[in-house]
Formats: C-alpha cells, sequence, structure tokens
C-alpha cells in the first residue's frame, strides 16, 4: 500500500466521519471549530475511528487559520490542561507501592503518559496529519523562545516525533541530476551549511563522478527530504571549502580516491529539531560508499566552526580568560579590526591556539563541548582531527569562525569506543596535531586523547 493510497484512504474516512458528525448533531460542526481546546477534548473522548480522522482533521484545519498569537494560547492550553491525570497517577503509584509488580509498574507508566502524547498520536490520524505537526512544532519553536512554560509541550512532540521518524522509517536515496526537478528544488532551498547559486552550482555539487549527495526520506513527507549531505572523493584530507565548491569534477578513475569528504549536513525539517538523523546517515553513506570504492581509507568531515568567534569575542572581554596567553590576547584583539588587512599571518598561531583551547575545554553547563557540530560529530564517535587556518573565507566564514574549519574523523574500528568516550566521560577525542596546539590547563587533563 503506497502512502498516496493511504492518505485518500484517510481521507475518505474523514469525509464519511464529517458525514456522520453532521447527522447526529453531537454537537454541531460550527461549535466544534470556533474551540479547538474543545475539539482536542472531543477527540480524546475516543468516539468511533471515522469521527476521530474528521475531528482531527477539523482541528489541524482550524489551527492552520489561527494568528500567531491564538497559536500561544492554543499551546498554553495543552501545556495546561493536556498534561498527565494527578489522580490517575497518585492511584496508580499507591497500587504499585501495595502491589509491586511488572502490572503495577505498567500503569504507573500508563497513567503518567501526558494526555498530549495521545492528542498528538490521534491528530497524527488526518491526512497530512504528520506534515501539519511538524509545521506545527515550528511554530512552538518560535513560542518556546519566550515561553519556557512550554518546554513540557515540546517534550511530547519530540518524544512522539522520535518514534515516528525513527531509523526503520527513513529511506536513503542518492541524489543526482537524474532526481525529480521538484526535489532538486528542495535541496537547494534547504541547503544550510554552503549556499547553493542555482541549478549550475547544484549541477557541479551532484553530478560529477566524484561528487556525491544522499538523503532521507520519510514515508508521510512525500518527496520532501529530512537531512541530506553533500560529499567529495578526494586524494587528501582537504584544509578549505573553496576548491571543493568551485573545482570541476574530472574522471573518478584518473584520481584514484582514498577519501570520502563530508562537507555538508542540512537538516531540512526545522519542525523535527532535536530528533537525530545525521548520525545515521553519515555511517549508513559511508557504508554505501565503501561498497562502491573499497579502497577507501578515510571518511572525514570539512565543518564549519559556527560558535567561535562569538566565544573568542567573549574571552577577550573577559579579564580573567584562562582560554588566552596574554601575549596572543593582544595580537588578537585586532582581529575584528584591522587586523585581517595589515598582517593576517600574524593572527594564524594565536588564533589556531584559541581554537584549540575551545574545543578541547570549552564546556557548557553540562560538561559537552559549547560549539554544537563538535558535540554531533563527537557524539558520532568521530575523532577532532585538525584545525584549518582560513578553511572558509566567504562572508559567512569569517563572520562565525574568523575564516577557521575542522575535520572531524570517522575511524570506523574507533567510532564505537569513541561514542562511549565522549557520552561517558565527555571526552573530546582529538589528534597529536590539535592537542599540541594548546597549553593544557592545569585543573583539567583527561580531555587529552590522542
Amino acid at each position: 500500500m503506497n502512502s498516496s493510497f493511504f492518505g485518500e484512504m484517510l481521507q475518505t474516512i474523514a469525509d464519511r466521519g464529517r458525514a456522520l458528525m453532521a447527522r447526529d448533531r453531537r454537537p454541531p460542526s460550527e461549535q466544534l471549530s470556533a474551540n479547538l481546546v474543545d475539539l482536542c477534548e472531543q477527540l480524546l473522548s475516543g468516539r468511533g475511528e471515522a469521527s476521530g480522522v474528521a475531528l482531527a482533521s477539523e482541528i489541524l484545519t482550524g489551527y492552520e487559520e489561527l494568528t500567531s498569537g491564538s497559536r500561544v494560547a492554543f499551546f498554553e492550553s495543552l501545556a495546561s490542561k493536556f498534561g498527565p491525570d494527578h489522580e490517575r497517577l497518585a492511584a496508580a503509584i499507591e497500587t504499585w507501592r501495595a502491589d509491586p509488580s511488572d502490572a503495577t509498574a505498567a500503569g504507573v507508566h500508563k497513567a503518567a503518559e501526558p494526555r498530549r502524547q495521545e492528542l498528538l498520536r490521534r491528530l497524527n490520524l488526518a491526512p497530512g496529519g504528520t506534515v501539519a505537526l511538524v509545521a506545527m512544532r515550528e511554530h512552538l519553536l518560535d513560542a518556546l523562545a519566550r515561553r519556557d512554560d512550554l518546554a513540557a509541550v515540546d517534550r511530547d512532540f519530540v518524544h512522539m516525533f522520535q518514534s515516528w521518524f525513527n531509523r526503520g522509517f527513513l529511506v536513503l536515496r542518492r541524489i543526482d541530476w537524474s532526481t525529480p526537478a521538484n526535489i532538486l528544488e528542495r535541496i537547494i532551498r534547504y541547503e544550510a551549511v554552503h549556499r547553493i547559486n542555482g541549478w549550475d552550482d547544484l549541477r557541479r555539487r551532484i553530478d560529477p563522478p566524484d561528487r556525491r549527495c544522499y538523503a532521507f526520506f520519510h514515508p508521510a513527507l512525500v518527496d520532501d527530504p529530512v537531512i541530506f549531505v553533500e560529499v567529495a572523493l578526494t586524494r587528501e584530507i582537504p584544509g578549505a571549502i573553496d576548491p571543493i565548491l568551485t573545482m570541476q569534477g574530472e574522471p573518478i578513475e584518473n584520481r584514484q580516491p582514498t577519501t570520502a569528504v563530508f562537507y555538508s549536513i542540512s537538516n531540512c525539517q526545522r519542525g523535527l529539531t532535536g530528533v537525530s538523523f545525521g548520525n545515521f546517515l553519515i555511517k549508513q553513506v559511508a557504508e554505501e560508499i565503501a561498497r562502491e570504492y573499497p579502497k577507501l581509507s578515510r571518511f572525514v568531515t570539512l565543518s564549519p566552526v559556527p560558535g567561535f568567534a562569538a566565544w573568542l569575542r567573549r574571552e577577550l572581554a573577559a579579564e580573567d580568560s584562562k582560554a588566552l596567553k596574554p601575549e596572543d590576547r593582544a595580537v588578537l584583539a585586532e582581529i575584528d579590526g584591522d587586523g585581517w588587512q595589515s598582517n593576517p599571518q600574524a593572527l594564524k598561531e594565536p588564533l589556531l591556539r584559541a581554537a584549540a583551547w575551545y574545543f578541547l575545554y570549552a564546556k557548557s553547563r553540562n560538561g559537552a563541548p559549547v560549539d554544537p557540530v563538535a558535540r554531533f560529530h563527537l557524539g558520532n564517535g568521530a575523532r577532532l582531527e585538525r584545525i584549518n587556518w582560513l578553511g572558509d573565507t566567504s562572508e559567512n566564514g569569517l563572520a562565525q569562525s574568523h575564516g577557521l574549519m575542522v575535520n572531524y574523523l570517522y575511524d570506523l574500528a574507533d567510532i564505537e569506543k569513541n561514542h562511549e568516550a565522549f557520552a561517558q566521560q565527555r571526552t573530546v577525542v582529538a589528534s597529536n596535531a590539535v592537542t599540541r596546539l594548546v597549553r593544557a590547563p592545569a585543573f583539567d587533563l583527561t580531555s587529552l586523547v590522542g
């Protein structure tokens, strides 16, 4: 049964449900559409499947017509009225205390589940329900920037999406010049790391024999990628992005590539933020390419450093920075002034030393690296291999990282070991080339692993 047929079947059920609701007048449809919260209560009341699909469709259609302020009010209602049933939960806990068993523990688990989660499941029954809920979460993320009290609602969205978008439902497809134009247009639009400037630029990235692009698709998001990665097949580990983006491909047999370079990973659905796809994507693409080219010996990234410039500004402003030597601070103070024009080479070594400290020691409150790209790749089991001076001299690259880029190495033999070290001890696994750049602070030597 394909997704198109399944969608048409759901639409038929929804239409029949509306007819049933109109006939039995419980309650009139105009009253239902006037109050989405009442509609949600009706949906959870457990009416028949046909009317349930119709109600879900009614809710999602009504939600689309809300203004931004009304959407926030709707989320407030989800937070305050659709959490766990506290009385039921308290009774389930007392039952478990009186008779601890698997059955009573299951009762506690069921009672503890917020009503929102069942609401989301039922809303997902509507035709196009998954797409609508992903879009709804985008609006919720916008509201969360100002409303911490909606975090519980967001957790329930993420919990549901992690089930609906797990790896078993994702399909890997190669993107090439024969891919339908509507998908290629989305690749251009969704590229989030290195902007694609039109069709000719896209063709340079996906058509030559030494270029690859792969995407994950989900059956509920027809022809709309969830995440995609761009890959270059090279002889050496690259230190700059411009040659990769501008190089014209040549017959791959003339260069005998040894390295697969993952140089851009773009999440396409903002509403799925927090649901991990990238680790599965990189590993599966590495397996696909290794089967095609068994002589490939290295899998690396060429990654941006999006938070480095902002971090460095804070360290330069701090009087007691542990990251910067006094002599480096004096040089780096000119980095936002005329330093780049007057003597850029003078910035190189101080900047690389600061970057090494940033990767090895700059941590968030939970002990993870502050750099989001580092958290992603280190969490996947990669090793921080090299920091590249002037790897990205684009306007955005200079603004966010002072031109730095980094290589993360995926050594297939060490991925699991590195992942465990990061997950359990927050160990930043780094090459000697990186660790030698920085003077290890006396208070922390544990994160240096060569």
